[in-house]
């Protein structure tokens, strides 16, 4: 049977070809360490890979986004233990000013000062911003001031709630939201009673006056509801960042079998990549060896 030296020719080119191209995708492969360069290295194993990095990714976004949410959370319950303070120190000035027996006229003149500065830092707390600009405590109306204040108005109605009661949705986990936010709604009728309270003050009569002592005594009962209202706040956000721990570190556990489970599928085992780029070395020499030894054959060898 006679090959034509063109169909050798071809053979050869082919053979050589194919070893070239299998060391150079084994030099690449090692270089890297991927077993999987390209989809069709093994289809099988790039499907799953895919599968890992999309969820790798999402989990990458759950976790940046419960920390943006703790970071929020913790703000807010700064914030309000500020408020806390400040209402407890309201509150210590209205269970003095009710011991008729030993709180004068002029003391009572006295704690004007401190309860208007209680009230204006409670205000200025309910009105904090973040550092885009956005009002904190208004719910979903991050544009608009949180509690509204008319000096044109009757003392004792001065101050208004003008946020909503809106949630600010965030997703944290697969089917899993928490909120971010939350509302001053309620302090608004505290300030409102401190408001009264400074007025009523202004007629300087003595804490045992009836009327006076209505008031304070309701100033003092809405300190004792806002105290509650915005305690259960704190504990509120307390609660949710440490679900917001506990689900970060899921997530973490998940990602990192994610990652053990990409590095398996991925990575390249050298010792049988070794072995089969030295496979393809050989095979490589070999053929240069045939196609020159071939090639320098004449039909006077055979004869």
């Amino acid at each position: 049977m006679r090959i034509a030296t063109s169909q050798f020719q071809a053979s050869m080119n082919r053979s050589l070809s194919i070893n070239q191209d299998k060391i150079s995708k084994l030099t690449e492969q090692m270089a890297s360490g991927a077993a999987v360069m390209v989809p069709s290295d093994d289809p099988l194993t790039n499907v799953r890979i895919s599968r890992l990095n999309r969820e790798e990714a999402q989990i990458g976004q759950y976790r940046a986004n419960i920390d943006a949410v703790k970071i929020r959370l913790q703000k807010n319950e700064t914030f309000l233990t500020s408020t806390v303070g400040d209402i407890n120190q309201v509150r210590d000035l209205l269970v003095w000013a009710l011991d008729g027996g030993s709180v004068t006229p002029d003391d009572l003149q006295s704690m004007k000062q401190s309860l208007s500065s209680l009230r204006d830092s409670m205000l200025y707390s309910a009105n904090v911003r973040d550092a885009e600009g956005r009002y904190v405590f208004s719910g979903t109306l991050t544009s608009t001031a949180a509690i509204t204040f008319d000096e044109n108005a009757a003392p004792g109605s001065r101050y208004t709630y003008t946020g909503n009661d809106g949630k600010q949705e965030v997703v944290v986990g697969n089917g899993i939201s928490q909120t971010a936010n939350v509302n001053v709604n309620g302090l608004e009728k505290f300030l409102n009673q401190i408001d009264a309270t400074l007025d009523g003050l202004q007629a300087g009569v003595s804490s045992n006056d009836p009327t006076m002592r209505a008031i304070l005594q309701a100033n003092l009962t809405g300190a004792d509801e806002t105290l509650s209202l915005v305690s259960t706040k704190i504990a509120d956000l307390g609660g949710a960042q440490n679900i917001m721990s506990t689900l970060a570190d899921n997530h973490a556990n998940v990602s990192l079998s994610n990652q053990m489970a990409l590095t398996d599928l991925g990575k390249l085992d050298y010792g049988v990549a070794a072995t089969d780029l030295n496979g393809y070395n050989i095979a490589l020499q070999s053929t240069y060896k045939a196609y020159a030894k071939v090639s320098n054959l004449t039909l006077f060898n055979v004869l």
